[in-house]
């Protein structure tokens, strides 16, 4: 398998795998980890609030996220969605709403699913005395959530939202369903233009490997550094 193994094949193909493939991949986990923690905190938020008509869709919602493959979710959003909002609005013809639209929003709203029940663990592990201080110096709930808690929140969750954003980096190769040119997605055009699948494939798995374990001991050592700071 490995004896006429090509490796002038993946050089020649460095520049449009990361320049473009890559590229791709780092815009797409940015930007969704990004929208998934705003998201993701405002569900927390919601959850913990005490407040029914908000907390209840807020828990359904990332309840049914979590329990749907994240495939099925993009097939949905990039298929049905378009029809849906030629329902809702009335036009004659579904809404245009494009892949990399498509692929952003899914991978966000699915995200802060996650992103919120981290947020949420965050949230609480803060001692309620903190919040009664607050109070009693005069801060409202938006005031004290803002200033207080949320804060100690993100730097006490930092590593455990850093660690799900890997995930969503590896997740982020599913988006070939829908004909986008991720990092992987670049390897498999190149694998198929020029039949080195053994070449390419492997590449890439070394790629994702390596960026995987330098992000993981970097998150690692942070998270030492924050116990160290308590």
């Amino acid at each position: 398998m490995f004896s006429d193994f090509d490796l002038k094949v993946i050089l020649s193909s460095l520049p449009y795998l990361f320049g473009t493939g890559m590229v791709f991949t780092l815009t797409l986990t940015a930007l969704a980890a990004s929208g998934g923690i705003v998201i993701g905190t405002l569900l927390a938020l919601m959850r913990l609030s005490g407040i029914a008509v908000l907390a209840w869709p807020a828990k359904a919602y990332v309840n049914v996220m979590r329990s749907l493959p994240l495939v099925l979710v993009i097939f949905w959003f990039y298929f049905l969605v378009p029809y849906m909002g030629q329902w809702l609005t009335g036009a004659s013809a579904p809404i245009s709403v494009g892949a990399f639209t498509s692929a952003l929003v899914t991978f966000t709203l699915f995200e802060a699913a996650y992103f919120s029940e981290i947020m949420r663990a965050g949230i609480q592990a803060i001692p309620k005395g903190q919040t009664a201080a607050a109070q009693a110096i005069g801060l409202n709930y938006r005031q004290t959530m803002a200033t207080v808690v949320l804060p100690q929140a993100f730097r006490n969750m930092l590593p455990l939202l850093l660690t799900q954003t890997i995930v969503l980096f590896q997740d982020t190769s599913l988006v070939y369903v829908i004909s986008l040119t991720d990092f992987l997605g670049a390897a498999s055009k190149v694998a198929q233009r020029d039949g080195r699948l053994v070449e390419m494939y492997l590449f890439a798995a070394v790629i994702y490997l390596l960026i995987c374990i330098v992000a993981s001991t970097l998150v690692r050592r942070l998270q030492r550094r924050i116990a160290i700071i308590r």
